[in-house]
């Protein structure tokens, strides 16, 4: 089963043609509809940060090196905290169902990326206002992600004798390995699923009006429970990767806060210099 998602070539090759689409639609805007050269750049530069992502995923500084050995770390310091072992909830709930399995593997594989693009989507057409703070705390939380996943750490699945169970590979549904897409196993601290997935969830609360905005509370919920059930991430992958979105969106605000009020100074200064200048004139 392949993964809703492009290699790194591929969405290098869609960047340079939605970039060329840019820069025609730039240079020779068409009378209508109005807003194309802007949602060709914007579309250009979210490729562009997700070739970055994907390459960035092909690459490994330590090598898989440790990776198992942090991955029975993580497990030991989860039992020592008391969280809920990961292996007993995907024995009562993907163990007893082949169906709930595959439908979580499915899941995994297709909202990840799906759910993300139709969020950006809504953000650019609906609340073009909010489009660019959320692009940006997108983009520096999957960047610092990034960052940390250069020291590999192994998903629960490929731990053997924990009772975890890679529901991918059982059901031939697997995103990783000869049959998807080449992803990096051993990225799994932090959980960039779980990062996009609470990301939308607080947008579409605090955007969103009526029942739907409980649309990305519920992706949110479902995201965590899937990456769980699959054996795909520990509760404390998706854990520091909730600390990591918070950091990254304070940053963001604060530095935003910063540029607005030193872009307000100045408009403020260039008014009252040119107050004396317009007096001499009258």
């Amino acid at each position: 089963m392949h993964d809703v998602a492009l290699s790194w070539q591929q969405a290098a090759w869609l960047t340079a043609g939605l970039g060329l689409l840019a820069l025609v639609l730039t240079l020779r805007p068409p009378r209508r509809p109005r807003g194309l050269a802007a949602f060709a750049r914007e579309t250009t530069m979210i490729s562009g940060l997700y070739t970055l992502w994907q390459l960035a995923g092909t690459l490994s500084v330590l090598g898989t090196d440790g990776a198992l050995s942090r991955a029975r770390w993580i497990e030991h310091t989860e039992r020592a905290w008391h969280l809920p072992s990961e292996a007993a909830i995907q024995r009562a709930t993907t163990g007893q169902s082949s169906f709930v399995a595959q439908a979580a593997n499915v899941y995994y594989a297709t909202m990840h990326f799906g759910g993300l693009f139709l969020f950006l989507l809504w953000l650019f057409v609906r609340h073009r206002d909010q489009y660019r703070p959320m692009r940006r705390v997108l983009a520096l939380t999957t960047f610092v992600c990034l960052l940390i996943q250069l020291i590999p750490v192994a998903p629960p699945r490929l731990l053997d004798g924990q009772g975890y169970v890679d529901t991918g590979l059982r059901y031939g549904q697997s995103v990783y390995g000869p049959n998807g897409f080449g992803a990096d196993e051993f990225s799994a601290m932090p959980s960039v699923h779980v990062a996009w997935a609470v990301l939308i969830a607080w947008a579409t609360l605090r955007i969103a009006r009526g029942p739907g905005r409980w649309i990305g509370p519920v992706h949110a919920v479902l995201t965590t429970f899937v990456v769980v059930a699959t054996a795909n991430h520990f509760w404390a992958d998706g854990i520091v990767a909730v600390v990591v979105l918070v950091v990254c969106a304070v940053a963001e605000r604060l530095v935003r806060r910063q540029v607005e009020a030193r872009r307000g100074r100045h408009i403020r200064d260039n008014a009252l210099n040119a107050e004396p200048d317009e007096a001499i004139l009258r």
